[in-house]
């Protein structure tokens, strides 16, 4: 099995920017992709970023050029950074994780623009 734990996200005003952190344990070895979704009250789940294990890297048409996702400093941590961020972006964030037979996602963190 495999256990995520987020970090980051909060309010902030339209324009800003904030870091969403997720790290993950136990059979991280089964991890395929690593990355976030989105879902916004009333909306569904939504991928914003994600990146493979070779290093691939996918995103939402709506936050290139203004999001960037990475590793951190071990291969199983992965971070969200988050620039230009607008109202739009209101969303509870989930860490995702591709194994090999199912997705699996952490509890999401709140992340709100105010405008």
């Amino acid at each position: 099995q495999v256990q995520l734990v987020e970090s980051g996200g909060g309010l902030v005003q339209s324009g800003g920017s904030l870091t969403l952190s997720c790290e993950a344990s136990g059979n991280v070895f089964s991890i395929r992709s690593m990355g976030w979704y989105r879902q916004a009250p009333g909306k569904q789940r939504e991928l914003v970023a994600r990146i493979t294990r070779a290093g691939a890297i996918n995103y939402a048409n709506d936050v290139i050029g203004r999001f960037t996702i990475a590793r951190g400093n071990t291969e199983n941590t992965v971070t969200l950074q988050m620039s230009t961020l607008k109202p739009e972006d209101t969303a509870v964030y989930y860490c995702n994780v591709e194994l090999p037979y199912n997705l699996m996602f952490g509890r999401g963190t709140q992340v709100t623009v105010s405008s």
